[in-house]
């Protein structure tokens, strides 16, 4: 059976509780285009509120950090993410003690490999993430993350521009972080005009003569460097243009 949620972890858990005892049960998400099993029933999931509360309860009983691990989970762009979440989630219920270290049982494995994932991207963004300083004085960075990440990098960078005003704009899914000096939020952003400052081409051209400067063509290692800098991540870092 398949049980098709509206996406939220509410939601989710509503489908998890449903599902739960059926041994064939796929759980997908309505936020994501994905190809249905042909000749496999589907069940629209309402989320309850009292239902999914029940449920985190008792997950994070069994677990402190399984709610953790299931928000990170939501938040992966890979395919199944949702039904990965629910085979590890069953698996630590069924156990009802923490399994996170019991990485032989597939479930498990495969749900901390995509929470690895998650990590090692919110990681590289502390680091990939280029801001251009606006007209206003404000910081914009536009980034396409492979993740949900978005808000996850809000408290990284307010700690390191606790006195500019950014936005943090994800192009793929079409929303952005905002901080505003003292509040941060979130909100839908399709396209964004910016104005940007009068010297903020200056300063990219300043980064550029920096970035190749610091270059030694003789010792190249460019695929050492695709390792730490995979090409995808390149459209929106200056100095790689």
């Amino acid at each position: 059976m398949i049980y098709l949620f509206d996406g939220s972890e509410s939601g989710f858990l509503t489908a998890f509780v449903r599902g739960f005892n059926d041994k064939n049960a796929l759980l997908v998400s309505n936020k994501k285009t994905v190809q249905l099993p042909l000749g496999m029933p589907t069940i629209v999931v309402d989320t309850d509120v009292k239902i999914s509360e029940k449920a985190r309860a008792r997950l994070t009983l069994f677990d402190c950090h399984a709610c953790k691990d299931l928000e990170l989970l939501l938040r992966s762009g890979e395919p199944d993410s949702e039904q990965a979440a629910f085979l590890y989630l069953r698996f630590l219920a069924q156990r009802k003690i923490p399994v996170r270290n019991v990485l032989t049982e597939p479930c498990v494995f495969d749900a901390f490999e995509r929470i690895k994932r998650i990590r090692l991207e919110i990681h590289r963004f502390h680091g990939f993430i280029r801001f251009m300083e606006c007209e206003s004085g404000a910081l914009y960075a536009p980034f396409a993350p492979d993740h949900d990440i978005c808000e996850l990098l809000l408290p990284h960078f307010r700690a390191r521009f606790s006195n500019f005003p950014f936005v943090l704009h994800d192009v793929v899914r079409n929303k952005a972080a905002v901080y505003d000096g003292k509040n941060a939020f979130l909100a839908p952003l399709d396209k964004a005009e910016v104005l940007l400052a009068a010297d903020e081409e200056e300063w990219q051209g300043l980064f550029k003569k920096y970035y190749h400067a610091v270059n030694i063509p003789s010792r190249e290692r460019l695929k050492q460097m695709r390792g730490y800098l995979p090409a995808r991540y390149e459209k929106f870092m200056p100095e790689r243009h």
